[in-house]
């Protein structure tokens, strides 16, 4: 049954559509058409880059640079994109290939999340840039006002952690790849010398080199 997206931009995310081809394009994987979410998504990466950077400005008057970076890049990451669009429902609603869907690339955090940043990209050439930037104000509120703390990344702390224990820097491996061309998943190894070493996937070598970090933090704290 053929998804109403009229329905979904007026539910979901609270605007009357004007063009809903153009939010019908921002739910459209690759794996169906040259015509996709893509350029969208270009589009809405650039608005969501802003206002939350201009949020994080306001909301943290104190905090320096680097602090900001860090709040910065998880609030806009894959992962939060990908979790805001299963609250969303994105994936019952986002248009694949047959192949795509069968591999369950609906479920994907790369699928789902890039969705989000197209439908972010809709928005902003339908409704102008008020709704755009009045739509990732509201979404992302929640997920704004719990970060209490900046946040370190797993990678940085990794490296902090060896470099106070006198080791040498953490070195990364991939150890393996699975999956569809559209959906990969990369295992990755990193190892630190005399301390330890740890794995973890991910659909794509960041993440699973971030997971990885994490997994061997959690070993050695």
């Amino acid at each position: 049954m053929k998804p109403d997206v009229a329905k979904f931009v007026r539910e979901r995310l609270g605007h009357e559509p004007r063009d809903v081809r153009l939010f019908e394009l921002a739910l459209t994987h690759a794996s169906v058409g040259s015509d996709n979410y893509e350029r969208l998504e270009f589009l809405g990466d650039r608005v969501l880059g802003h206002v939350i950077a201009h949020a994080l400005y306001d909301r943290h008057p104190r905090e320096p640079e680097g602090y900001l970076s860090r709040r910065y890049n998880v609030l806009v990451a894959r992962e939060t994109c990908a979790e805001i669009g299963r609250e969303l429902g994105v994936p019952e609603v986002v248009r694949l290939g047959k192949q795509a869907r069968e591999d369950g690339a609906n479920q994907s955090e790369n699928v789902v999340g890039d969705v989000v940043e197209a439908l972010i990209g809709a928005l902003l050439i339908d409704g102008g840039v008020d709704a755009a930037e009045q739509f990732v104000a509201r979404i992302w509120e929640p997920h704004l006002a719990e970060q209490r703390k900046a946040p370190k990344h797993p990678k940085s702390a990794l490296q902090e952690l060896a470099a106070a224990r006198e080791c040498k820097p953490p070195v990364y491996e991939v150890v393996g790849r699975t999956g569809a061309h559209h959906q990969p998943r990369f295992t990755i190894r990193v190892s630190v010398p005399g301390l330890g070493e740890a794995t973890a996937e991910g659909t794509s070598k960041q993440d699973a080199e971030t997971d990885a970090a994490e997994a061997l933090l959690n070993k050695l704290q």
